[in-house]
């Protein structure tokens, strides 16, 4: 993942059918500090996010049709149930989960292009 207008650079693991998606980060112990994960839609969804069996702190950017930040939350691990969830208000394709700051860390924000690259053997 590259964010324009930054030098922010996010290596991540796709999740792009629903069994991913729905398995996300759970139990991963620790993030190393320039990965994540990107979860992938075909299409504009209104999802929303939940840290259930998620064990580290975590931001996520929302991202539109047009390759657009909309909004960057951050979300907490959950220790009781029910969780909380997380979303937005508009409709995205693209969901791109880091550690906790590293969004604000490196300057990304609403309206920041967002671009997903595959790169050699991934």
């Amino acid at each position: 993942m590259t964010f324009g207008g930054t030098d922010a650079t996010l290596a991540v693991d796709l999740a792009d059918d629903p069994e991913e998606r729905r398995k996300g980060l759970m139990g991963v112990e620790e993030l190393p500090a320039d990965q994540g994960m990107a979860f992938v839609w075909p299409g504009p969804v209104d999802s929303t996010f939940w840290m259930k069996d998620t064990l580290v702190p975590l931001s996520v950017a929302f991202v539109d049709e047009s390759g657009y930040v909309i909004d960057v939350l951050d979300m907490q691990p959950c220790e009781t149930d029910p969780c909380p969830s997380y979303g937005i208000d508009e409709p995205f394709v693209l969901a791109v989960e880091a550690n906790l700051g590293w969004f604000d860390e490196h300057g990304v924000g609403a309206g920041d292009p967002a671009e997903l690259r595959r790169t050699l053997g991934g």
